[in-house]
């Protein structure tokens, strides 16, 4: 009965013991959380920047496409047969650059043939007014008729009106054989070569296709929505993939009919004299609607959404204050806020997803 006594005790002694200190330990769990509250939160370390009015712009950008404005097929202009190509796939060429060769044997001939019969009539001529004048001494002697000698000069008047004849042959025939030197009327690439050495062309069969860049058109389709903002002469920035120059240029027309598959309005802009730019390559188009000189610009990562609405945290005294905002217009890089701050407000740029309202904050550099 004495050891059943002695062990209840002791084992209401270990009890008791395992109480207080489970107590102890409570105790010293809510003093450290008072110490903690007593310290604060910790700041939250930021980036902030000032505020101040610049002047924006409205745009719209869209993809499309440039199309070549000159590209001409060069054709024979004679039948021959070609004796030479002096071209090929990919070479530039210049204006007045000799392309191809054709036989000209034939129009040799042919000038030699013309050139022979000037000469026959001109000595017809000759003789002829040798005729006139003897005829004339007769007839002034009274030996024959005035109307001999008439005859005899409308005789030389035809003669004469046949030399113009032979000699407007010999230059037709000129101007054919000059056609056998086949020249490129502009400057640009060779993109297709459609005859070589041996062949034989007739009148407007083709010989190549020269691609100018000399001037290119950019098809730009836009939303019809926007339709009625956009006109002929708006500015328009144009950048493509194959040159790192941008080119500034103007709406030179919208094409009357909307793209029945696309619902868009076809907006054209001209290209001049960039070497680098292709025809056929995609070409992205910012047509400049409008310009505002007066807003309120804040970086894209200064915005926070919220349950609120749209957040920027405005920062006073190292505090950051919540600050419900209107936006508007996107560029660059920076929104617009139409509503909610005021300039030279500091508000948070990096670290603002990390806020809430009244936080402490640590600025580490103003932007």
């Amino acid at each position: 009965m004495k050891k059943i006594t002695s062990y209840f005790h002791t084992s209401l002694y270990t009890c008791l013991l395992a109480l207080f200190l489970v107590a102890c330990g409570t105790s010293d769990n809510k003093s450290t959380e008072k110490d903690g509250d007593k310290k604060g939160q910790k700041p939250t370390l930021v980036t902030v920047t000032r505020l101040s009015n610049q002047a924006i712009e409205t745009t719209q950008e869209t993809i499309g496409s440039l199309e070549g404005l000159i590209d001409p097929t060069v054709s024979a202009e004679v039948a021959a047969r070609v004796m030479n190509v002096h071209v090929n796939l990919g070479q530039t060429v210049k204006q007045g650059q000799l392309i191809a060769t054709l036989d000209a044997a034939d129009y040799t001939m042919q000038r030699r043939e013309a050139q022979a019969e000037v000469r026959r009539i001109q000595a017809l001529i000759e003789n002829q007014a040798k005729t006139v004048t003897r005829n004339q001494a007769l007839v002034d002697k009274k030996f024959i008729s005035q109307n001999a000698v008439d005859n005899e000069i409308a005789q030389q008047n035809v003669l004469k009106q046949q030399l113009d004849a032979a000699k407007a042959r010999v230059g037709s025939i000129n101007h054919s054989s000059n056609k056998t030197r086949v020249i490129a009327p502009v400057s640009g690439v060779i993109e297709k070569k459609l005859v070589d050495t041996g062949d034989f062309v007739s009148i407007g069969d083709p010989i190549v296709q020269i691609v100018s860049k000399q001037k290119l058109r950019a098809h730009l389709p836009f939303p019809e929505q926007i339709g009625a903002q956009l006109k002929a002469g708006l500015k328009v920035r144009l950048s493509t993939p194959t040159s790192n120059k941008k080119v500034e240029s103007t709406i030179h027309e919208l094409k009357p009919m909307i793209t029945e598959g696309s619902r868009t309005i076809d907006v054209i802009a001209d290209v001049v004299n960039e070497p680098d730019w292709q025809p056929g390559a995609s070409v992205t188009g910012i047509v400049i609607l409008g310009e505002q000189f007066a807003a309120l610009m804040i970086p894209e990562q200064s915005l926070v959404l919220r349950p609120a609405g749209e957040v920027v945290y405005i920062v006073r005294n190292n505090v950051a204050y919540q600050a419900i905002v209107k936006t508007g217009a996107r560029q660059n890089g920076l929104i617009e806020v139409q509503e909610g701050l005021q300039p030279n407000d500091t508000v948070v740029v990096d670290g603002a997803g990390f806020l809430t309202d009244k936080a402490p904050v640590s600025i580490q550099q103003v932007k």
